[in-house]
């Protein structure tokens, strides 16, 4: 790119990135250490969620005492979804260092960092929590994990160039409408790109 620094054209592409994912609504370049917070809620009525003859750690058999005394049932939440996953290619997207911090609703928590769970899934963020973890409905859970695309889909890539192209015109020249060079048709092509990466929920 003509005219710029090499620092400048960095800051450019970084601008563009976020801008992409701004216009969708979700992560797609790679991330670190990002964290989520979940309230734990519903239970899947098809799957087996009660804990009663289950081993429990020491502070999971409390809290399922404490529970049974208030008459609370034995409903346990199995699953919770990631807000970041691939909308589309999910072969080019990963995760790594998931952990979950569990403050259960009746007594205690418990860290989740390797092991107790299935997942996430990389085409929904799926996390299945395997049975006889003591997950009461209502429990917080703190989530940090790292992910993204480790490779970047052609059209992705496509959509990003525009928006930098788009950011570059409106440096050099804010008032250039030349075919071609217009920083808003420019940024519609990019959003136009995009729009198959765009959250529906």
């Amino acid at each position: 790119m003509h005219g710029f620094s090499p620092a400048a054209i960095t800051d450019m592409l970084a601008e563009a990135t976020r801008a992409c994912e701004t216009e969708v609504g979700r992560r797609l370049a790679p991330f670190t250490g990002l964290v989520e917070t979940h309230r734990l809620a519903g239970v899947d009525p098809d799957e087996f969620s009660g804990s009663a003859g289950i081993p429990l750690d020491l502070a999971g058999q409390l809290g399922r005492s404490w529970a049974t005394s208030l008459n609370s049932g034995s409903d346990q939440v199995r699953h919770i979804w990631l807000h970041q996953c691939a909308p589309h290619y999910p072969e080019f997207w990963s995760y790594s260092d998931l952990s979950i911090a569990v403050t259960r609703s009746y007594g205690g928590g418990q860290d989740l960092v390797g092991g107790g769970f299935e997942g996430p899934d990389v085409d929904t963020g799926h996390v299945w929590f395997r049975l006889g973890t003591w997950l009461p409905i209502g429990s917080y859970a703190t989530v940090r994990y790292s992910g993204g695309y480790t490779t970047v889909p052609s059209d992705l890539r496509r959509a990003c160039k525009y928006m930098a192209a788009a950011i570059a015109c409106r440096e050099l020249a804010p008032l250039q409408t030349t075919h071609g060079h217009d920083p808003d048709a420019l940024e519609a092509l990019a959003v136009s790109w995009l729009s198959p990466y765009q959250r529906g929920d």
